[in-house]
């Protein structure tokens, strides 16, 4: 009968809450069920063929082992709930700030339309497109060649109310190939959200979105 075999198997008690109290009460648990099978092992073993020291020492370690690892799980589960608390604690200056985050949403204020998009690699020919409510063209700016990373621009709104949901297109080429550009919008923090033990942030316009994706703070 190998001792290590069995205790290696998970135990049948599923902690309610995931506590540590309970990950301690399973460590102990298995820790006992070990000593129990080792001693009746001792008790029924062959006496022409009983078990070496190393037969023993191996299976004390075995169940140190698995002590151990049921600590450790138990300390990260800890330092995970502690960092999630830190980054709730530190998201909340975000509130009224602008922060950047994946989407085409044009931001309108003080009458100027702005944006931001990263190009995969350098282009000859970037062509901006705003776009109305309904997905129709709006305005058409040619915006030459760019290089490649985070690019950004302004466009005059000055007879565009803010509360109209305008959007923007980049179509970007270098030659005949189609280069890679991916959008960003800018918007204010009104709260944050951590239900579902997600941290979330809410923004003005947009709605909610994970605070990892935020691109960059203003």
């Amino acid at each position: 009968m190998d001792v290590g075999s069995i205790v290696n198997k998970p135990s049948t008690t599923t902690a309610a809450n995931g506590t540590g109290t309970t990950a301690q009460k399973n460590a102990a648990d298995t820790q006992d069920r070990f000593l129990k099978l080792l001693v009746a092992q001792m008790k029924n073993q062959d006496p022409m063929n009983p078990m070496d020291n190393g037969q023993v020492t191996s299976q004390m370690a075995q169940i140190q082992t698995v002590s151990g690892i049921g600590t450790l799980n138990n300390s990260v589960q800890s330092l995970t709930s502690q960092f999630s608390q830190m980054q709730a604690l530190q998201s909340v200056s975000l509130v009224g700030h602008d922060v950047t985050v994946p989407g085409s949403r044009v931001n309108i204020e003080n009458g100027m339309g702005t944006g931001s998009f990263e190009l995969g690699s350098a282009a000859d020919h970037v062509k901006l497109e705003i776009l109305g409510p309904a997905g129709q063209v709006v305005d058409t700016i040619d915006m030459g060649a760019k290089s490649a990373g985070q690019q950004s621009f302004k466009w005059p709104a000055d007879n565009i109310d803010p509360a109209n949901k305008l959007s923007y297109r980049i179509t970007a080429t270098r030659g005949a190939a189609a280069v890679t550009a991916t959008l960003y919008s800018q918007d204010r923090v009104t709260a944050i959200n951590t239900n579902g033990g997600k941290l979330q942030l809410q923004l003005q316009n947009l709605g909610t979105v994970d605070y990892t994706s935020v691109k960059a703070v203003d």
